[in-house]
């Protein structure tokens, strides 16, 4: 096992990948490519899955991480955290929904749904990174 210490970075790493493979299924639906797509949104939802697991099990064993920072800097990291945290909630129904309706072939229905889930997926996997950072980069 990774020491705890990994793991907010690994987190990170998990989100920039998870944020990249919806981008690139995007560019593959948009040219026409089923099956590409699907094999990148698919990896998506495991690279996310694996993310909340990894999350879930080191705030389990490390608790709260507090921001150091001070002023302006400090506002804008809570307004992104606060959106990301919102938004990260809302995005787990909106993901099973639109996986389920691809799973079902409801095509006109999932490009409905999809509209809203993918920007808001990687909206959530973005600011997970950018929040990594601030916490221990900065």
């Amino acid at each position: 096992m990774f020491p705890l210490s990994y793991f907010p970075a690994i987190d990170a790493a998990l989100n920039a990948t998870s944020a990249l493979l919806l981008s690139i299924g995007y560019v593959f639906v948009r040219r026409g490519n089923i099956r590409a797509h699907r094999a990148c949104m698919l990896s998506a939802v495991a690279t996310s899955t694996l993310f909340l697991l990894c999350y879930v099990w080191y705030h389990a064993h490390h608790g709260v991480t507090r921001f150091a920072g001070r002023g302006g800097v400090r506002a804008f990291y809570f307004a992104l955290l606060t959106s990301h945290t919102v938004l990260a909630v809302v995005i787990v129904p909106l993901v099973g929904v639109t996986l389920y309706r691809a799973w079902r072939e409801m095509f006109d229905r999932h490009r409905r749904i999809a509209r809203w889930t993918l920007p808001l997926w990687i909206y959530v996997s973005v600011t997970g990174v950018v929040v990594y950072w601030m916490l221990y980069q900065l």
